[in-house]
C-alpha cells in the first residue's frame, strides 16, 4: 500500500512539472498517437484536429488520358512504393490523368495530410496577397505585423522574405520525434502564437538557410493579419475554386482557429495534383492568371544561400539530369513538377525514416522522377 502511495505520488509529481515547464501538450500527442497505436503525427490524422473548410464550388474531374491507367508500373517501381508505405500514386502529362493508382485502402476520395506541402500554399497566399495588395511588398518587416518582435534581438530585421525562403534565423531546431522541441509542440498544442512567437533568433535574419516549421508559421500569421479573414476561406477563394477541386478539404489549426501554416492540409491526390498543374501551366487556369508569374518564379528559383535546393516553399533540383521542383511533406509527401516534360508526379503516404542523403533532398523524389519520365515518354 505504501509502494503504491509513493508510486501515484510520483506519477502526480512528474505530470505536475510538465505542465508547469509548458509541456502540457504531450499528453494531447500521446492521445493522438501511441494510444491509436501510431508513433508519430500520421496523413490519417485529420479528424483528430479541429480545422477550417477550404470549401470548392463547381468541381472538375481530371480528364483522363486515351493511356489512362494503361502502362503498368514496372517491378521497380512498385517496390520502391510497396516498401515506403505507399498510399497514392498519379501521374499527370499533358494536362491529362495517365497513371492513377492506390494502396493500403486508400482511393480517389481519400483526405490525407499534406504535412509541410503546405509550406508552399502559405507562400502561394503570401504572392497573392502582395498581388492584390494587401501586403505591400515582400521585403516588409514581420514586426510591422506584430509589434513585440521589435523588442527581440534580431526581431527587428525579420522579412517576409526571409521567412518564405527559410533564413529566418530562428533557434528552432526541426526534429519531429522529439516531443519537447517546438515543432511538437506546434502540433499537439493548443496555441500556434504560444508555440512560435516564444522562440528567440540564433542569428541575424537573412544570413543562413536552415529549414525551419517556426518560419513559415510566423509567415503565415502575417498573411492572414494582412488579408483580414481565416487563410483557409483565402484559400478556397483564390486557388481551391478557380482550380475546381474535386473535393472540400480541411486546415488544421490550433483552438483559436489559427491554421497551421507550416502543415496539415488534408486533401486528396487529385487535388494535390491540381496545385503542381498550375505551376506547369505558370499560374494559369484556362486563361485567368490566378497567381502571378512573377512571383511564381521567385518560388521556383533556388537561393543562393540553401546552395540552390530551395525557393520559396519548394525543393528544386536542377542539378538532376531531369529538372524538377516539388511541395514536399513529411513521411514522403510529394507534388512534383517536371517541366520539361510537362508531367506532374503525386506521391502521399508514410514512408517513415525517409532517405535524404541529397543536401536534405529525398532520395525517392529523384527515382520516381527519373524512372517516370522514362516510363510514360
Amino acid at each position: 500500500m505504501i509502494i503504491f502511495f509513493y508510486f501515484v505520488t510520483i506519477i502526480i509529481a512528474v505530470i505536475a512539472v510538465i505542465y508547469l515547464l509548458g509541456y502540457a501538450y504531450i499528453f494531447n500527442g500521446i492521445s493522438k498517437t501511441y494510444l491509436r497505436g501510431k508513433s508519430s503525427a500520421n496523413i490519417d490524422d485529420g479528424t483528430l484536429f479541429s480545422s477550417n473548410l477550404i470549401a470548392t464550388k463547381n468541381p472538375k474531374r481530371w480528364e483522363e488520358a486515351p493511356e489512362y491507367n494503361k502502362t503498368e508500373l514496372p517491378k521497380n517501381i512498385v517496390d520502391d512504393l510497396m516498401h515506403s508505405n505507399t498510399a497514392s500514386f498519379l501521374v499527370v502529362k499533358n494536362g491529362k490523368l495517365v497513371h492513377e493508382q492506390y494502396w493500403k485502402g486508400y482511393h480517389q476520395s481519400s483526405k490525407t495530410n499534406s504535412f509541410s506541402m503546405a509550406k508552399a500554399v502559405t507562400v502561394m497566399l503570401l504572392g497573392k496577397a502582395l498581388e492584390e495588395g494587401k501586403i505591400k511588398s515582400i521585403d516588409d518587416l514581420f514586426s510591422d505585423y506584430f509589434e513585440e518582435f521589435k523588442n527581440k534581438q534580431f526581431g527587428d530585421k525579420l522579412t517576409l522574405k526571409n521567412l518564405a525562403q527559410m533564413e529566418a534565423g530562428l533557434n528552432w531546431d526541426e526534429d519531429y520525434k522529439n516531443p519537447f522541441l517546438p515543432n511538437a509542440k506546434a502540433y499537439y498544442g493548443k496555441s500556434l502564437i504560444d508555440a512560435t512567437f516564444s522562440r528567440k533568433f540564433k542569428e541575424n535574419p537573412g544570413e543562413r538557410f536552415e529549414y525551419q516549421s517556426g518560419a513559415t508559421q510566423l509567415l503565415g500569421f502575417a498573411v492572414r493579419k494582412a488579408v483580414n479573414q481565416s487563410l483557409a476561406s483565402y484559400l478556397s477563394e483564390k486557388f481551391w475554386i478557380p482550380l475546381g477541386m474535386e473535393q472540400n478539404a480541411d486546415w488544421s489549426t490550433d483552438e483559436s482557429g489559427m491554421e497551421k501554416t507550416y502543415c496539415c492540409i488534408h486533401s486528396n491526390a487529385r487535388d494535390f495534383a491540381k496545385l503542381g498543374q498550375l505551376f506547369l501551366d505558370h499560374g494559369k487556369v484556362n486563361d485567368q492568371q490566378i497567381l502571378n508569374l512573377d512571383f511564381i518564379n521567385q518560388m521556383r528559383t533556388p537561393t543562393k544561400k540553401s546552395e540552390d535546393i530551395y525557393g520559396m516553399g519548394f525543393w528544386i533540383n536542377n542539378d538532376n539530369p531531369v529538372k524538377h521542383y516539388y511541395f514536399l511533406g513529411l513521411q514522403g509527401q510529394y507534388i512534383i513538377m517536371v517541366p520539361e516534360h510537362k508531367m506532374v508526379i503525386v506521391r502521399t503516404g508514410s514512408y517513415n525514416n525517409l532517405p535524404k542523403t541529397d543536401r536534405g533532398r529525398p532520395d525517392q523524389v529523384k527515382f520516381l522522377v527519373n524512372e517516370t519520365v522514362q516510363l510514360f515518354q
